[in-house]
């Protein structure tokens, strides 16, 4: 097992810390500041422009962002970069680009199927009543021929059906319904503490 350092040497160890970080600082001191880099002097003045009427969207904008170009001249090169149809492509996912207030009348083409879906469906509608007719007009025929009188053999189809349990009346109500208008007697709560009274 090492044995730990005793406070000498944790003393010791501290004093020689503390002597070379400040043999450092006093170094740092007193060396000379390093020269910053010099700026060349073409940076300071504003690049060399292209007209405004020969850009096109390949061409280099990284001249009308420096900042010695005057606004307006940078704002004219970017609204000339953007105009461009490249740019104003329409997403066919943007859904409120629609003007909604404008009436869409449906195409001929749709309006002749919907015609002619109504169409079909007149006829079967037409078809089914005829053959409704028809089942009538046979079974009054077929009463005619058997002797009996339309009315006659309505009721006997009727007597004819099977009658499970005679339909009982609705009951009626004898307890009579207040009026709106009248105030209802207030009922008498049970005395939950009764007092005796002398």
């Amino acid at each position: 097992m090492t044995k730990p350092p005793d406070s000498k040497d944790r003393k010791e160890n501290a004093e020689e810390f503390l002597s070379r970080w400040s043999r450092r600082k006093s170094e740092a001191r007193a060396e000379p500041p390093a020269a910053a880099p010099a700026r060349p002097a073409a940076a300071d003045a504003p690049p060399v422009l292209p007209p405004l009427e020969s850009l096109t969207k390949d061409s280099d904008f990284t001249a009308f962002l420096h900042p010695k170009v005057d606004e307006g001249l940078r704002r004219a090169a970017l609204k000339k970069l953007f105009s461009d149809p490249h740019f104003n492509v329409m997403d066919g996912l943007d859904i409120y680009i629609d003007d909604y207030s404008k009436d869409d009348p449906i195409p001929e083409a749709m309006m002749k199927e919907l015609r002619h879906a109504q169409d079909i469906l007149r006829a079967s509608r037409e078809r089914r009543e005829e053959e409704a007719r028809r089942e009538t007009e046979r079974e009054a025929q077929r009463l005619r021929e058997a002797g009996l009188p339309p009315e006659d053999g309505e009721t006997a189809q009727a007597d004819a059906l099977p009658v499970d349990s005679p339909e009982e009346p609705p009951p009626v109500l004898t307890e009579a319904v207040p009026d709106a208008g009248v105030p209802l007697p207030a009922e008498s709560e049970p005395e939950t503490n009764p007092v005796k009274r002398a």
